[in-house]
């Protein structure tokens, strides 16, 4: 089984994220009017998936904000952030911080996106929520880039993800 480290203690996830080049698995997941969303509601555009435990940490809001000013500055740029966080305290996440330019998705019915992309905590303080990765899909929903990051409470590497995305 995988794992992860939280404040340097291994937890286990459910499995492995996608390889690259694999069509990135379909979800279903809440936006912040209680509507169901699907990967393919995003289809024609590059899109980063950013997944974090809750945007109720410092990790996450910071690492947020930073997509959200990144975003902003390139226009066009698809960033969808997945958390276990209900869309109620998404959106007010999103409202209280001017994070305008990203799209919040919850996973509040369901663990199944967890489960399909591998990052369930299994065991641990923040069992049933999400270890910290991203994904970069082309307009295809091909894996391009993936990273896993193997500290919880670590920020993700901003610089290849968006390297990924623009290019």
């Amino acid at each position: 089984m995988a794992f992860v480290t939280l404040k340097g203690n291994p937890v286990h996830i459910s499995g492995e994220l996608p390889q690259i080049g694999e069509t990135a698995p379909d979800f279903i997941l809440v936006d912040s009017h209680l509507k169901n969303r699907r990967l393919s509601d995003f289809s024609g555009k590059k899109k980063l998936l950013y997944i974090v435990p809750s945007l109720d940490t410092d990790t996450c809001a910071l690492s947020t904000k930073r997509y959200n000013e990144e975003a902003h500055k390139s226009g066009d740029l698809q960033i969808i952030i997945i958390s276990a966080d209900l869309p109620f305290a998404q959106k007010r996440f999103c409202a209280h911080n001017s994070t305008k330019n990203v799209t919040t998705l919850s996973m509040m019915r369901s663990q199944d996106f967890a489960k399909d992309y591998g990052i369930l905590i299994v065991d641990g303080p923040l069992q049933g929520i999400c270890a910290r990765a991203q994904l970069v899909l082309n307009k295809d929903n091909k894996i391009i880039y993936r990273e896993l990051v193997q500290e919880i409470a670590d920020e993700p590497d901003y610089e290849s993800a968006l390297k990924e995305l623009v290019s």
